[in-house]
């Protein structure tokens, strides 16, 4: 958290406030807040932060706010010990830059189960609840604090500031989600047999066959599953088509594949889980079958 404070922090200091673009939420608020009164952005911040850290208490519990005040202040501390200091002059480049910058910051902190408070906090809930992507509640968020900034300092650099927050929300969905380079493929054949022998043979990698029907002709067949890389797609192909060019693919991306032959579980992934959602462990309903 303290690693992604101080690379969020540079993205700011170094690339967005000294070319007069903003970050969304409240670190938008709090800069807008600079350009025009030269009031200090890392104070600013946490004082804005308060209530929300405040709320936060309320609807997830005191874990999670323990995690939210140590990621604001964190932030807070790292933007008010950092110089701003212009590397580039250009706004676009600004732009590209330190929405990167931003952006990884502040994923850094989510994946620690942290935040930033401000609209952060709101884009956890909303992911939280509604399954949104962080990244997209981000966007969403700080549009309005862009249409803001936009009525105050002009069209041009809230343009650019779009830019940076675009950037920086797909960057925070690569570090939550993970890069999509797997494929989960679905397989609908007269020759299921054949076709996860030739997959486990000729590509290592495992299949599972889910019971399906077809809801036309009523005949019950597996629907065979099947992860691969994507290098591995173009061969899974071929292998489906030379055993039955009437087979019925589906392959679509998977931000995460975890288990034997991908990537192994994360250690501390279940604890950083627990302290950023607690009340997932003791679930008030059944899950679904």
């Amino acid at each position: 958290m303290a690693l992604g404070a101080v690379v969020g922090a540079v993205g700011l200091n170094f690339f967005l406030i000294p070319n007069h673009l903003i970050d969304g939420g409240l670190t938008g608020i709090a800069i807008l807040l600079y350009d025009l009164f030269r009031l200090p952005v890392g104070p600013i911040l946490l004082l804005l932060n308060v209530p929300l850290v405040a709320l936060s208490w309320v609807a997830i519990g005191p874990k999670f706010v323990v995690r939210t005040a140590l990621g604001t202040v964190l932030f807070s501390v790292a933007l008010t010990v950092l110089p701003v200091h212009p590397v580039v002059n250009n706004q676009l480049l600004a732009a590209v830059y330190g929405g990167l910058l931003s952006g990884a910051g502040i994923g850094l902190i989510f994946r620690m189960g942290g935040s930033t408070g401000g609209t952060d906090f709101v884009a956890r809930l909303l992911r939280r609840y509604l399954d949104l992507p962080m990244g997209v509640g981000l966007l969403g968020a700080d549009a309005v604090v862009i249409a803001l900034f936009a009525l105050v300092m002009g069209l041009v650099p809230a343009m650019y500031s779009l830019l940076a927050l675009f950037v920086g929300s797909r960057i925070i969905d690569f570090l939550i989600d993970g890069l999509a380079v797997q494929r989960v493929a679905l397989v609908v054949s007269d020759h299921p047999e054949e076709i996860a022998d030739a997959v486990m043979a000729e590509l290592g990698r495992g299949v599972t066959a889910l019971k399906g029907q077809g809801m036309y002709s009523k005949q019950e067949r597996p629907v065979l599953l099947i992860a691969v890389s994507r290098l591995e797609t173009v061969r899974l192909k071929a292998l489906v088509v030379a055993i039955d060019p009437a087979a019925f693919l589906i392959i679509h991306h998977a931000h995460e594949v975890l288990g034997e032959g991908f990537m192994p579980f994360e250690p501390g992934a279940r604890r950083r889980l627990r302290a950023a959602e607690p009340e997932l462990s003791e679930p008030t309903t059944p899950p679904s079958p």
